[in-house]
């Protein structure tokens, strides 16, 4: 794709290159301190879910279907909790271990697991050699630092429109018997928004890895998190599993975190029987029971999945504007530019940027020089290491409207301005 800077004479990008800094010079007499760095509710949001804070008090009856949540017991969650995050997952109650409130601490856990004990039976992979995981790039950079902190090595996996390449992760999974995991977020993906198609849920499930310790880790994280019209179906893993007669295969896990409040709500996993049962006796150790007075107060509050899909309606209505300020903000500022593309998702907490080659660290550095910090240039991909550098992620639901659309105006003068220095560069 060659830019309308690339196209300019000299004179004429001289004068645009001279605009630029001017509008440049301008904003940075703003003092500006804006925050898009990292996918967060914001305070309307979280504000949303202060009701729940009524439910419990001293003269509540703290008992779900005969667990006591004030005490020890139910290791796997208090049975109401297990029975929405079921309803929600499309998988059977007796099969999810509702714990704690991140999902991010269940991955870990769970990779703990099999670099400590071991999968199926296999060695631990501690006593393997070299073990790889699989990343979907761009992607969820803390799914990343997991694996990286063990010291397990990161591959990355082009994504396309509707999912990762099944070709390369075939590829992959089906011949190297030290391919172990692969990171998956399968609705409204972090950070391009794209939820994987059937027919790659379907390769998915069809995989034969070369590793009995092989397994897909399927973050849900943004289930239910759509916010324009119906939103995106999801094929269910596991539905696909069973037709097939496969099993041991998946770890799935998602949580409330960005549905009530973040650190502070309900996270959970599910697999198939026999890995959950491998997963319980790993957990037991760690563990006697989980936190369960927040769960009883969110199963409360939530109730059932008509009552999570109401509660995300009303997030829709705060966070949709956000993201149609981004495209209108994009689409004015660049779309005749050439200079760029990026998503523009149904649902989630991200909008994925592409700039010229060669740009992003520079974009990210001169947007925080004008008073905007963005997540990392790289942070998408493994080692945060973009081999083109020009991925840039756009978290926009925690700044008020005013907020955002400055954040944005600074972010689009950034890119042209960057756009234009690499086209004068090329000259030189």
């Amino acid at each position: 794709m060659t830019s309308a800077y690339q196209k300019m004479t000299d004179a004429e990008l001289d004068a645009a290159l001279a605009d630029l800094e001017r509008q440049a010079a301008d904003l940075r007499a703003l003092d500006l301190r804006l925050d898009m760095a990292r996918g967060k509710p914001s305070p309307e949001q979280t504000a949303l879910s202060k009701p729940m804070l009524d439910l419990l008090t001293s003269a509540s009856d703290l008992s779900d279907q005969g667990v006591d949540a004030d005490n020890y017991g139910a290791p796997d969650g208090l049975p109401s909790a297990r029975a929405l995050a079921a309803e929600l997952l499309g998988v059977d109650p007796a099969n999810v271990s509702v714990i704690g409130s991140s999902s991010l601490n269940l991955m870990y856990d769970c990779v703990e697991n099999g670099y400590v004990h071991g999968i199926a039976g296999e060695r631990p992979w501690c006593q393997q050699g070299t073990v790889k995981f699989l990343c979907p790039a761009p992607g969820y950079d803390r799914h990343f630092t997991v694996t990286e902190s063990f010291g397990i090595e990161n591959v990355p996996v082009p994504m396309r429109e509707d999912g990762p390449d099944m070709d390369v992760v075939r590829e992959y999974v089906e011949k190297d018997a030290q391919v172990k995991g692969i990171w998956c977020v399968p609705k409204y993906a972090n950070p391009t928004g794209v939820t994987y198609s059937d027919e790659v849920v379907c390769a998915f499930a069809a995989l034969r890895p070369a590793a009995p310790d092989f397994r897909i880790y399927w973050d849900n994280a943004y289930a239910v998190h759509t916010f324009r019209g119906e939103g995106d179906e999801l094929l269910n893993i596991f539905d696909v599993l069973s037709e097939q007669g496969k099993k041991n295969l998946v770890y799935e896990f998602a949580s409330t975190a960005k549905v009530t409040f973040p650190s502070s709500g309900m996270a959970w996993v599910t697999a198939s029987p026999d890995d959950m049962a491998e997963l319980r006796r790993s957990f037991s150790a760690m563990r006697v029971s989980p936190e369960k007075i927040s769960q009883l107060a969110h199963v409360r509050f939530l109730r059932d999945a008509d009552g999570v899909r109401e509660h995300m309606r009303r997030h829709a209505e705060i966070v949709a504007p956000r993201f149609a300020l981004v495209q209108e903000k994009l689409s004015a500022g660049l779309a005749d530019l050439d200079v760029a593309t990026w998503t523009d998702p149904n649902g989630g907490y991200f909008v994925s940027f592409e700039g010229p080659e060669g740009s992003a660290k520079a974009i990210v550095a001169l947007t925080a020089e004008l008073g905007v910090k963005l997540t990392g240039a790289g942070a998408p991909w493994p080692y945060g290491s973009d081999p083109r550098d020009t991925n840039i992620r756009i978290a926009p639901t925690y700044p008020t409207l005013e907020e955002l659309g400055q954040a944005l105006d600074v972010f689009v003068v950034a890119v042209k301005l960057v756009a234009a220095r690499l086209a004068k560069a090329e000259r030189a």
